[in-house]
């Protein structure tokens, strides 16, 4: 069927639903397998619902489902990735089909990276007055079948809610019942995904009028009221965001401020200015939704599309919390779900564009200081998949090394933990740097390397002992630690802690001398694993009754 398979190459693609009807009778068959999620969202820390100000990322793209509609990837040259996940809280999948499933590559990149994805519920124009007025004036049986086929659509296909966005005016008795509505899709919501939500879009008021507020005011309060939070429009002004803190009360955190990218109408800042509207934002302690961050691909080109990624996320890096890993194992190659090429142990193994986001890989941190550092994905050479995180900066003078912090991390840390990192360094003199990890843990006064005799360290930084070859417990599992190939070195580390709190990862590279001048060095890192060694040892789950069906040979 068309709606499941590419007419052109059959392949597997995400769908739309348009209209009420298609909604009402959607049902799950087997041809919506391939958009089932198959990453279960990933717990962070603080969770989500934690009282501090969260960031929305509404992705509207050229009207939705271009190449990220290919579920099993496509051979796309310079595609649209988002990778800054450590800096945003919830993904928003936009289009103005009437629903919107995120399609499933999303989601999994999505979830991988512990951030929820949100499909989209919209009605507009005459069309959507229509529709409204079909299930809204309808009474409690019809907009009750609505908010339970929704709610039944993300549970299936295992993504985490709904942004509402009614567009259009509302008759009374439509108007009378949205609330109703957005409550009875709220609770059914939150039972039928774990973590689930429904935010709600400023557009028509409590008379049904559509008229946008660009804040929370009594005309726009009930709905708020009814769900998890509201998305304003664009145009507001500071006394807009006073007022909203004020009505907001203790649910301040809950209104997602609007910022539109490419600065359409009357607005503060978009662009590179993105972050003057930020900052004000968050001097109220609100939240933000970022409208169409698409803009650094679409009007600044893809050539450097992701050096100026870089740069816009990293413009607005100090006004977005992020959220730290809180479970292991933690494995990553740094890939993007793209490339100009597939590489595997180091090796090109496929040359030609390829783009996949389910193939993401965890991604870290992006830091950039000023002049000393930057950290950006390198395409032209990785460990596995179709990128590498490239280190670029300098050692000032009379300082021995650099540490660029990879991940924030949150939990206890194991009795015993194995480490692995593979690196390249690039440069004319490469054999004048050394590489190694770090591990910081959270100050407490119980906290010690190896056995209780030992004196907790300063600041609690700790260097995980070099180990030659890994413990034959993990032979198998860690047989690259034997083999750096194509370049590329493998260093494997173990650390004993005992009552410590895991706090960052970084990597440190420093000088093999010590030296007056500053000294550049260029780092590729390849991969980094961070396990439990208790776990390891366990062998995996087998798997029983594999299936295969829909076989086409060519």
């Amino acid at each position: 069927p068309a709606r499941y398979f590419d007419t052109k190459t059959t392949e597997p693609i995400s769908f739309f639903l348009t209209g009420l009807e298609e909604l009402l009778s959607w049902q799950p068959n087997s041809n919506d397998d391939f958009n089932v999620s198959a990453v279960p969202l990933a717990k962070r820390q603080p969770p989500l619902l934690s009282r501090r100000p969260r960031t929305l990322v509404c992705h509207d793209m050229r009207g939705g489902y271009l190449e990220d509609r290919f579920i099993q990837g496509s051979a796309t040259r310079n595609p649209y990735v988002f990778y800054h996940w450590r800096y945003i809280d919830i993904f928003v999948y936009f289009s103005h089909h009437t629903v919107t499933i995120p399609p499933v590559v999303w989601t999994n990149a999505a979830h991988r990276n512990s951030v929820p994805v949100l499909g989209t519920f919209i009605t507009e124009w005459t069309d959507g007055e229509k529709l409204c007025e079909a299930f809204l004036a309808g009474g409690e049986e019809v907009y009750g079948a609505v908010a339970e086929q929704l709610a039944r659509i993300a549970q299936h296909y295992r993504f985490d809610g709904w942004l509402v966005n009614i567009e259009n005016t509302l008759s009374a008795a439509a108007v009378r019942n949205l609330p109703l509505f957005l409550r009875d899709l709220t609770a059914r919501v939150h039972s039928a995904v774990p973590g689930g939500l429904v935010i709600w879009y400023d557009s028509v008021l409590m008379d049904g009028t559509l008229k946008w507020q660009n804040e929370l005011n009594d005309e726009n309060r009930m709905f708020f009221d009814a769900c998890d939070g509201l998305f304003t429009n664009y145009n507001w002004k500071e006394e807009q965001l006073e007022r909203t803190q004020r009505l907001a009360g203790p649910r301040q955190n809950d209104v997602y401020v609007g910022v539109d990218v490419f600065a359409r109408g009357d607005v503060i800042g978009g662009g590179f200015d993105t972050v003057k509207s930020l900052r004000l934002i968050r001097q109220y302690g609100l939240s933000a939704a970022i409208f169409a961050p698409g803009w650094v691909y679409e009007h600044l080109g893809k050539e450097n599309f992701l050096q100026n990624e870089n740069r816009f996320w990293g413009s607005l890096a100090q006004y977005l919390p992020t959220h730290s890993i809180c479970t292991l194992p933690l494995t990553t190659s740094f890939c993007l779900g793209m490339g100009t090429s597939t590489f595997l142990d180091g090796k090109d193994e496929d040359s030609g564009p390829w783009y996949d986001l389910s193939a993401q890989d965890i991604q870290p941190l992006y830091p950039e200081h000023q002049g000393t550092l930057s950290t950006s994905c390198c395409l032209q050479d990785a460990w596995c998949g179709g990128s590498s995180l490239q280190l670029q900066g300098t050692i000032p003078p009379g300082e021995e090394r650099v540490a660029v912090r990879l991940f924030s991390l949150q939990m206890p840390a194991p009795p015993k933990l194995f480490l692995n990192l593979l690196y390249k360094l690039e440069g004319p003199q490469p054999d004048d740097f050394t590489v190694a990890l770090e591990v910081t843990t959270w100050d407490s006064g119980i906290c010690f390397e190896g056995n209780p005799t030992s004196l907790p360290e300063p600041n609690g930084r700790y260097h995980p002992r070099f180990l030659p070859a890994p413990p034959p417990s993990l032979a198998k599992l860690l047989a690259a630690c034997h083999r750096g190939s194509h370049g590329w070195t493998s260093r494997c580390y173990e650390l004993e802690l005992q009552d410590c709190s895991l706090r960052d990862l970084s990597v440190i590279v420093s000088r093999q001398q010590p030296s007056p001048q500053e000294t550049s060095f260029t780092c590729l890192l390849g991969e980094v694993r961070v396990l439990d060694s208790a776990s390891v040892g366990a062998s995996p789950p087998q798997v029983h009754s594999v299936t295969a069906s829909q076989l086409w040979w060519q």
